[in-house]
């Protein structure tokens, strides 16, 4: 089990130095290429490319994990909304419809009149 474990974890270094690897020379040439002769800015080296790749996943991106699925917050709002009463869901719509820019429309519901006019 111990083995399996230490060689997953081999993997995962070796992905990891190969894409930074990669990306570091993607980043790199592309700079190169392109912002010299665009603002008549300096080359870069590889670290220096490797450094505003991590600069900027730091600042705009993080390194969070991007699963394809819906967030949490969606799937449970959907089951909230499945096992509310006929009532219950008029009262929600009612006090969504008193906040600024929110309109709910469940999955169910028809298009609402306002916007199938708009169409």
């Amino acid at each position: 089990m111990k083995h399996n474990w230490f060689l997953k974890m081999l993997k995962v270094l070796l992905i990891v130095v190969v894409a930074g690897a990669v990306l570091g020379f993607v980043i790199m040439h592309l700079w190169n290429w392109l912002m010299p002769s665009l603002f008549g800015l300096n080359l870069i080296t590889f670290w220096q490319a490797l450094g505003l790749f991590i600069l900027g996943k730091l600042l705009f991106g993080g390194f969070h994990r991007h699963h394809g699925e819906r967030p949490r917050w969606g799937r449970q709002m959907r089951e909230r909304w499945a096992q509310m009463s006929t009532e219950e869901r008029e009262r929600f719509r009612a006090g969504m419809s008193g906040r600024r820019g929110c309109r709910f429309v469940s999955p169910d519901d028809s298009i609402p009149t306002e916007r199938a006019a708009a169409k």
